[in-house]
């Protein structure tokens, strides 16, 4: 579209007739199991027996959404991988009336990306974008197939970049929108005011389960990284540091006298990992990867996961309040649960410590290496621990710097700091840090 066709049109139609014909509708037919102990308990089932034993009881189920035409000459079309559960067969629905049936080239649950593939001649795919140039107040249009209504397009503008922690996927880096997102949406194409697709619509907030002004898309830059793995593995493989971190409060920036440098606190280390092989502690605090800053956990797992095993990172560290620069290869994604044992009698704490009821713990090498600590076995509300976010159930291993392996040896080290209290914790298998003061 030129400058000239929007000067002479104040329409937004141009746009949208040029985005139109890369948006598809996603119809999907799919089998869901139907367990009930009436079927399945064997005292009930005798009274059934009419009914096969051999055979499960399953329904079948239609559901449908959007996708969109991100390469017309190879035929790849992504949309949400929630779009395709349980998925038995897949048609599309071009704008031109043509129905094609989709084959799966892979799916990406943490991101909520699939990628398919149809076989068709004379298809348009949307120009791809950068998501990473979106500002705040930018317009956008959101085109999809709401309720099964196809080709809908709402208007609005980004009102917000970089959402996490929303608890909607793994991996999580949202643009906000106030363009209407609707139930049939997902999948579908968010694009700016020169046609170009910027994100890819997925999920909606609201209690009623529609449009209420905020829904959510994900940023094109990470759907294509998704998308080029999908086609070529499959699967995407992510990178792994092997560290279990936490963001800073500012009781933790000023206990660990970082309040100018933000950054992502490592809280531990999972033995044998790349991590520990590179020499990176608890308690040391990440700023930048490869020279990019990083201010949150939710933004260092984003770095780190779309790089691939065997990859070589560089990280900027603050290590007890120095500048340091640590290169770490990456591992595979996967993980270590660590639980805590109990061992050792109960001690009321006192002073600092007052309201808590303590044990000591040894180490239990079957549940991961976990170091020896301190169980907090009771806690009284009103107590101090309890309002550093301390819960019953907790394991504090370390406390200002160092390990404690019993209530007497806690008690000392809290009577002996003038200041903040750093303690270092366990809780349902990972540790993370907080202050008493």
């Amino acid at each position: 579209m030129s400058a000239d066709e929007m000067a002479v049109t104040p329409s937004l139609a141009p746009i949208v007739e040029s985005v139109a014909p890369g948006v598809v509708s996603i119809s999907v037919s799919s089998q869901e199991s139907l367990e009930s102990p009436v079927f399945t308990d064997p005292f009930f089932r005798q009274f059934f027996d009419f009914l096969p034993h051999d055979v499960p009881l399953e329904r079948f189920v239609e559901a449908s959404g959007s996708g969109v035409i991100v390469d017309a000459e190879a035929g790849l079309v992504l949309t949400n991988a929630h779009v395709l559960e349980y998925a038995k067969s897949i048609t599309v629905h071009l704008s031109d009336g043509r129905d094609l049936r989709a084959e799966i080239r892979g799916i990406d649950e943490e991101t909520d990306i699939a990628a398919l593939s149809i076989d068709a001649e004379n298809l348009e795919g949307l120009a791809i974008g950068r998501s990473s140039g979106l500002r705040v107040g930018d317009y956008v249009l959101a085109v999809g197939n709401p309720f099964g209504l196809e080709g809908t397009v709402t208007l609005g503008i980004v009102s917000a970049l970089g959402r996490t922690g929303l608890g909607i996927e793994g991996y999580e880096d949202f643009i906000q929108v106030d363009a209407a997102i609707n139930p049939g949406n997902s999948g579908g194409a968010l694009v700016n005011l020169r046609g170009e697709l910027v994100g890819i619509n997925t999920a909606i907030a609201g209690p009623t389960g529609g449009n209420v002004g905020i829904g959510f898309a994900i940023p094109i830059d990470m759907a294509m990284q998704v998308a080029l793995q999908l086609v070529e593995n499959g699967r995407v493989e992510r990178g792994q540091i092997g560290i279990m971190i936490q963001d800073l409060d500012p009781d933790l920036e000023e206990a660990f006298g970082v309040a100018d440098t933000g950054g992502v606190l490592i809280a531990d280390i999972v033995p044998g990992s790349p991590a520990d092989v590179a020499g990176l502690k608890p308690g040391d605090i990440v700023v930048a990867v490869d020279n990019d800053q990083v201010a949150g956990a939710a933004e260092l797992r984003l770095a780190v996961s779309f790089k691939q095993p065997g990859a070589t990172v560089r990280l900027g560290l603050i290590r007890e309040g120095r500048p340091q620069s640590m290169r770490v290869t990456l591992g595979r994604a996967g993980g270590s649960q660590v639980e805590a044992t109990r061992g050792g009698p109960s001690v009321p704490a006192t002073g600092r410590l007052d309201g808590a009821t303590l044990r000591s713990v040894p180490a239990d090498e079957g549940s991961g290496g976990r170091r020896s600590g301190v169980l907090v076995e009771d806690l009284d509300a009103a107590s101090p621990l309890s309002a550093a976010g301390v819960r019953p159930g907790d394991v504090i291993v370390e406390a200002g710097g160092k390990p404690v392996h019993s209530p007497q040896e806690l008690d000392r080290r809290a009577r002996q700091s003038d200041g903040p209290l750093i303690l270092r914790i366990y809780r349902a298998g990972r540790a993370y840090f907080t202050t008493i003061g």
